[in-house]
């Protein structure tokens, strides 16, 4: 690396510590990722300083087609070039045709979509949608599940740590234990206007939906005349082997969130969709009674669009589901090596997670397997949980090669602690 380089990451970095956010700062550098990424291209990133590092991470879910899909890429080009923010007076085709797209793609009668920016977005207005829909004001969430950090979506979201600071949020939401229907089906009520569940907890450790457990939840909210909105903001398009988490169990909910891998790794967009009848309770009165002003725009569309036809024509649901077994088995083989130190490997398609014994450990091994090329990250609240969410579109020689680096990562971090206790 080249002077002139270190000066230059050394500039961002310093940017970063004045100017965005010094604890965050603070952390990348003690996590190995001290670097700056330039470009990125498929399942690769290159650094400022020169080094191509394996995403293994895939920006939580964004990265579904890779990096700079090239047909999405196109598209959006496309619709820059004509017209790339709607005027919101008129139709706009793009949005028109990506509701059509998702109302065929998703279960059961889902029918109407809301658009906006983000994942928490998309919740924000499912909660929303389900007070308005059902006249009642409660929700049960689960503990260690994540919607987001926006005041409602935090609201829903079952970690105090982040919900503490922020206190009074909305009332009325009560957590239970994830898995557990019985528990849900003690707390439901009268007044409880939905249930909002993940069909995999991605912060809350990579916890899959037991069989059977979405399916039971929508037959308690049924029976209570409450409804069943369904998180699939990680989980959705393909990442779990099936086209959407809730298709593992054949649950239609009332209403299903979706963004991050719905923009092609290459636009932002949140989308709610919704039955007609919640719609109808929401909008009947007043078509503008829920808005957003960037949400929906036509280059968003267009980079969405683009990725529900890659996903469903390249058959990437099948593909995560071969190459997540792939993944899978390569990560156990190094459990048997590393011993105790490793307490689970568990996931669904290409969301997957390994839990370590210690959190020492498994910070140890994020900055090991870093320092090696491959990017993977935590779960935010089980810091002993390191995540695995690669792009969908991960050869097996990329597979083999990120489980050779978790491998040496792991080894090393096991070895490294081992010789600081015998101190």
């Amino acid at each position: 690396m080249i002077a002139d380089t270190e000066a230059h990451i050394d500039e961002v970095i310093e940017k970063y510590s004045k100017y965005v956010n010094p604890g965050l700062t603070k952390l990348l550098q003690f996590g190995g990722f001290g670097d700056v990424e330039m470009e990125a291209l498929g399942c690769e990133v290159t650094l400022a300083s020169g080094t191509t590092c394996l995403d293994f991470l895939g920006g939580y879910g964004v990265f579904a087609l890779g990096h700079r899909n090239p047909r999405v890429v196109e598209a959006v080009h496309r619709q820059l070039d004509r017209m790339p923010l709607s005027t919101r007076a008129f139709f706009h085709e793009p949005q028109a045709i990506l509701s059509e797209m998702l109302a065929k793609c998703t279960p059961g009668n889902l029918t109407y979509s809301f658009y906006s920016n983000s994942g928490a977005e998309a919740v924000e207005a499912a909660l929303k949608f389900a007070r308005a829909a059902t006249g009642r004001t409660e929700f049960i969430s689960t503990e260690g599940a994540y919607h987001g950090k926006s005041l409602g979506a935090l609201s829903v979201t079952g970690r105090q740590k982040y919900r503490l600071p922020f206190e009074p949020l909305i009332p009325g939401v009560s957590f239970v234990p994830y898995n557990s229907a019985d528990a849900i089906n003690e707390q439901i009520g009268a007044n409880t206007a939905a249930v909002i569940i993940e069909t995999v907890q991605g912060e809350g450790g990579i916890i899959p939906a037991l069989p059977g457990y979405i399916s039971d939840i929508r037959d308690i909210c049924s029976k209570n005349g409450s409804l069943l909105i369904v998180d699939e903001v990680q989980t959705g398009l393909g990442r779990t082997g099936l086209m959407w988490g809730v298709d593992h169990d054949g649950v239609v909910p009332d209403i299903m969130t979706m963004a991050k891998a719905l923009g092609g790794g290459v636009m932002p967009i949140g989308a709610t969709i919704t039955t007609p009848e919640v719609w109808e309770g929401v909008f009947r009165e007043n078509p503008y009674i829920h808005t957003s002003t960037f949400g929906g725009n036509p280059m968003a569309c267009a980079a969405a669009i683009a990725a529900l036809q890659i996903i469903q024509e390249d058959n990437l649901s099948q593909a995560a589901f071969l190459m997540g077994s792939r993944l899978i088995s390569g990560l156990k083989n190094v459990q048997a090596l590393v011993g105790e130190s490793i307490k689970e490997v568990r996931g669904q398609g290409l969301m997957i997670g390994v839990e370590f014994s210690i959190q020492d450990v498994a910070e140890l091994t994020i900055n090991g397997m870093a320092r090696r090329g491959v990017i993977a990250g935590y779960t935010l609240n089980n810091p002993r949980v390191i995540r695995f969410e690669p792009p969908l579109i991960v050869s097996e020689e990329q597979i083999d090669a990120a489980v050779n680096i978790f491998s040496e990562s792991a080894l090393e971090a096991v070895e490294m602690l081992e010789g600081i206790e015998s101190i």
